[in-house]
């Protein structure tokens, strides 16, 4: 027997159009290239990077709550690996080998976090702001240990796809230099930068000091 389904017009609202337009927008982090590759042969994408942070914040968690003998907030810390980077569709991603990681990079992400969040509706565009505020201010210490994350993985991208640091002219020293000040929030992440580290050594993938 056949079924006759009554036809129904489903309509957004104000509300649901502003979160449909900014799912939109977010799905655009998938365009953005960050410096490091994802395979020998491509780039990286910044949405492929929120969801490796993520991934590696949730399988550490544990371990991190261990080491610091505290509860940790893992919802936000998950929350924070997906979202920081969203203001990169509009300001991009420079590298941290760049000398634009000043006032000027904070000044342009901030202009482009309140267009973006701030009008988010249900509070919504409060709870984007927030998040993104903490983990850019990196007090608390799931902002400190995501951060640390942030800055391990595209070293350990570095290194799983041959790629180094001659392109960045960077040595041994120097990448120490760079991460030891964001990875040292964590026994376990200083464990896994230097492992990181050694194995860079061992394969010949720093420019060697002049």
């Amino acid at each position: 027997m056949a079924i006759r389904m009554r036809e129904r017009t489903y309509s957004m609202d104000g509300n649901l159009r502003e979160v449909f337009d900014f799912i939109s927008f977010t799905a655009r982090l998938r365009e953005v290239e960050r410096h490091n590759n994802a395979t020998p042969s491509r780039k990286e994408s910044v949405a492929e990077h929120s969801w490796h942070l993520a991934l590696i914040s949730w399988i550490l968690h544990r371990e991190f709550e261990r080491e610091s003998g505290r509860s940790l907030d893992l919802e936000k810390m998950l929350k924070m690996c997906l979202m920081h980077d969203l203001v990169e569709i509009e300001a991009g991603d420079p590298s941290a080998w760049s000398t634009r990681n000043g006032d000027d990079k904070a000044r342009v992400e901030e202009e482009v976090a309140q267009r973006r969040f701030a009008p988010l509706p249900d509070g919504l565009g409060t709870e984007f702001l927030n998040l993104w505020h903490e983990y850019e201010e990196g007090v608390t210490p799931e902002a400190r240990i995501v951060r640390g994350v942030d800055r391990l993985n595209p070293a350990l991208m570095r290194l799983l796809t041959g790629q180094g640091w001659q392109d960045v002219g960077a040595d041994a020293e120097a990448l120490d230099r760079l991460q030891l000040p964001r990875v040292q929030v964590s026994e376990t992440l200083t464990a896994l930068y230097q492992e990181v580290r050694d194995a860079a050594v061992s394969q010949d993938l720093f420019t060697p000091a002049p």
